[in-house]
């Protein structure tokens, strides 16, 4: 590797390092005779010491930024090194790094270079050339920039499998506090579009399509794609590309990230956002990134300040809980408390607030309820509602459906008999659950200590070289899907 494109990549991959937002693609798309391909079980995935996926290249196509953010490394006001690959540098890139199996894809995002518009042309730029001239046709991750062409946003779309819009912040009064530049239409507006757009490829044939077989929401379906994109500030109708019979626009849909800690809101607030991003851009996934201090700002947490990582972890079994265990971000919360009980989980902390719900009979109450025990999944809570259909379900059973029992014994019954060892007492459970916690942290630890770290992405590429949201979070988040 020439030492320029390498200085380049140490850059660009650093600046890129805390955009957590890249995961599996789930995306089915198979090889039309070109290089690589882009299954759902294509992308390998390894991960760094923080939890940072490293297994896609994973890169700015700019760290020269116009705006300046208060969070962000590559700020305008920050004194750092500044550099940008050429379009066709990167391609090159990440093409020679596939055809020697350093990775399996390319995550590329870009600081504002000049606008929103230039960063865009030549991030369209770069993939057309991996695309069309190198048929490169792996997994591939697009940021949209905030405030990009609608043209450029479709045009994104038809070359990536994956694109994200990153919220960064979840309040407009967080958001005007510490990224002024940025502006919530400019973030919305492109969401809306993308949203659209795929909702007007379930009508194509095809594979690969995000919404094929599958409803589009669990609200009402999305309207036409220019009667859903109307920009706050002007109210007019912007003409938007359509999709032909062979185009397929972001096959793995779109995704968005938050960071949590930078400003003051709530996790209450970030999850009510979290659950209206779902229900009206259908988004794939909200991904929650624990602020790193950077720098020293009266606006932002002290520089020896530590990451929240454990309220972080906890954000994530909330967000599990909503997308895949029926829960509403609303009942995860009281009036007086509005954050995440940082020693248990939330499906505990839960139930132990409703604990009139149980014991529940493991052989009477419907799938939904059984989601609601905690220590049972959605895989066992299938397995126990098959094994009913046969015979009754024995407490011996439990352990081999994959319920875990240290944790579901207190809330559950088997056959008319409790095994939580004496009556249904939120102080004892909660006791006991501590105690619980408190092992499994201590063999973390052990683990810690035993397996050694994985080294950063640069460091083995340059080795290899070598319920409803209030209208006072976000108003634009009212519209779309109801």
């Amino acid at each position: 590797m020439e030492p320029q494109i390498l200085e380049k990549l140490t850059l660009l991959a650093e600046g890129a390092k805390y955009d957590v937002s890249c995961s599996s693609s789930g995306v089915g798309r198979r090889n039309q005779g070109g290089l690589g391909s882009a299954s759902s079980a294509g992308i390998c995935h390894s991960w760094s010491r923080d939890g940072r996926c490293i297994s896609l290249l994973k890169v700015l196509l700019s760290n020269r930024c116009v705006y300046d953010c208060a969070y962000c490394v590559n700020r305008r006001s920050n004194s750092i090194p500044r550099t940008a690959f050429e379009p066709r540098e990167l391609a090159e890139l990440t093409f020679s790094f596939y055809r020697r199996n350093y990775i399996e894809g390319l995550f590329l995002s870009s600081a504002v270079d000049g606008s929103p518009d230039q960063t865009a042309e030549r991030m369209v730029e770069s993939l057309r050339l991996l695309r069309r001239e190198y048929s490169f046709g792996g997994y591939i991750h697009t940021k949209i920039i905030p405030g990009t062409d609608p043209v450029l946003v479709h045009q994104l779309g038809l070359l990536a499998d994956r694109l994200s819009i990153n919220l960064e912040v979840p309040s407009p009064e967080g958001l005007a506090r510490l990224a002024p530049q940025k502006k919530p239409s400019a973030i919305f507006s492109p969401m809306r579009q993308i949203t659209g757009t795929l909702m007007e490829q379930r009508s194509l044939s095809g594979p690969g399509t995000m919404f094929k077989n599958k409803p589009a929401s669990p609200l009402a379906p999305l309207g036409g794609v220019d009667s859903f994109f109307l920009p706050e500030e002007e109210g007019e109708k912007v003409n938007l590309p359509s999709l032909t019979r062979k185009e397929t626009f972001a096959p793995a849909g779109q995704t968005t990230q938050m960071m949590v800690g930078a400003s003051g809101e709530s996790d209450q607030q970030i999850l009510l956002t979290s659950e209206k991003l779902y229900h009206t851009f259908l988004v794939k996934r909200v991904y929650f990134s624990a602020y790193v201090p950077l720098v020293d700002s009266p606006i932002l947490p002290s520089l020896y300040s530590k990451p929240p990582l454990a309220r972080e972890h906890r954000l994530y079994q909330a967000d599990w809980l909503l997308r895949f265990y029926g829960f509403a971000a609303s009942e995860l919360f009281t009036d007086k408390e509005t954050n995440l009980d940082p020693e248990l989980d939330p499906k505990i902390t839960w139930a132990l607030r409703n604990i009139h719900h149980f014991p529940m009979e493991i052989n009477k109450v419907s799938f939904e309820e059984l989601l609601r025990i905690p220590g049972i999944g959605v895989q066992s809570a299938l397995r126990i509602v098959n094994q009913r259909k046969v015979s009754h379900v024995q407490y011996d059973d439990l352990k081999r459906i994959g319920v875990v029992l240290k944790r579901a014994r207190f809330f559950l019954t088997c056959n008319g008999k409790y095994y939580g060892g004496r009556d249904v007492i939120p102080e004892y459970i909660r006791a006991q659950e501590l105690k619980t916690a408190q092992g499994l942290l201590k063999e973390d630890k052990i683990r810690e200590r035993l397996i050694p770290p994985e080294d950063p992405q640069i460091s083995w590429l340059q080795d290899s070289a070598s319920g409803l949201l209030p209208h006072s979070l976000f108003p634009e988040l009212s519209g779309g899907v109801q």
